[in-house]
């Protein structure tokens, strides 16, 4: 699940800045203001395949634009103050006259704005400007984001982290999960190594019982690893108390957690995987290893979870142990 990775990081990193503009308007400090023109017009044109430029950057103090688009005519302003008084104010600048045929755009770096876009806007030059269309904030924008493909998210992620990968991440903390990951990502899951026999039909009941359709293929995969992921819990254990204890726990308060999203029951499966993914991602003790092999082993872990009674409802006397 690429995709899953790529916008996870793009959605942060964007709401991030968001934040961080929003909050330090608010404390009168502009700076990042700035650099979002340069940084919205890089991002535009990777986007839509645009070519904006900064305005400054050919004559100073344009007033009403921050970029433009020669080749595409487009005029584009980057501003923090979401309001339509403010869009507005923008249209009514004589200088538009000197951009016939142009199209007006708004993108707002700090604030959601969806009531602007079903508004409608005194225009009193005329300029090109379709509400629905040509007002972006950062919810918009990553919509767009996420129906695109895996490639084209890939080439968005890599310009983010290049650009706005360097802040100052939060305090991460260690996590019994990241432990556990770790020490699955050095076994070899090609080999079959069971010194405990599971309840196949029992599993099968459960798998219908929870309604589970695509999960049921993640399961049946990884079932046949139950043994080795209990001999993997055994010598945790053996460093401190409740540590695999811990980890159950964890993916179960993630199940408990989305299931009030109502999703479907697939989609809650690998929402639980996805979170569980990410919680790793976000742990300094987590060993960092190619994304694939990630995904194998959370998804290990979670099929386990769903066996061991942690994840999703129980069918009555269910026993998923087969009797020795």
């Amino acid at each position: 699940m690429n995709r899953s990775l790529y916008f996870d990081y793009i959605e942060s990193k964007l709401n991030l800045l968001a934040l961080r503009i929003n909050s330090r308007n608010r404390l009168n400090i502009l700076d990042l203001n700035i650099h979002a023109e340069t940084f919205y017009a890089r991002f535009f044109n990777l986007l839509f395949s645009w070519e904006l430029e900064n305005v400054n950057a050919i004559r100073h103090n344009v007033e009403s634009m921050d970029l433009i688009d020669n080749k595409n005519k487009i005029l584009v302003q980057v501003s923090a103050t979401a309001t339509k008084a403010k869009i507005e104010s923008t249209l009514s600048k004589s200088v538009l006259l000197n951009y016939s045929g142009y199209t007006f755009k708004f993108i707002f770096i700090s604030e959601t704005v969806p009531s602007l876009r079903n508004n409608t806007f005194a225009n009193p030059y005329g300029v090109k400007f379709s509400p629905s269309n040509d007002i972006f904030d950062t919810q918009t924008i990553l919509r767009y984001v996420l129906s695109q493909s895996a490639n084209k998210q890939r080439e968005v992620y890599e310009f983010i982290r290049k650009e706005l990968g360097n802040d100052i991440d939060a305090v991460k903390l260690e996590s019994n999960l990241a432990m556990v990951i770790n020490l699955l990502s050095k076994e070899n899951w090609n080999v079959e190594e069971s010194t405990i026999n599971t309840n196949g039909f029992e599993i099968d009941r459960k798998i219908t019982y929870n309604q589970l359709d695509s999960a049921k293929t993640i399961i049946d995969d990884y079932k046949i690893h139950y043994g080795r992921i209990d001999r993997i819990y055994s010598e945790f254990d053996a460093s401190g108390y409740n540590k695999s204890k811990s980890v159950l726990d964890n993916m179960r308060t993630i199940y408990v957690t989305s299931k009030k999203e109502n999703k479907s029951a697939d989609d809650l499966f690998f929402d639980i995987a996805d979170k569980t993914r990410v919680k790793i991602q976000n742990s300094a003790n987590f060993r960092t290893i190619p994304v694939d092999e990630l995904e194998l082993c959370v998804h290990i872990l979670v099929a386990d979870a769903f066996i061991r009674c942690k994840i999703f409802d129980n069918p009555n006397d269910y026993a998923h142990v087969a009797a020795g």
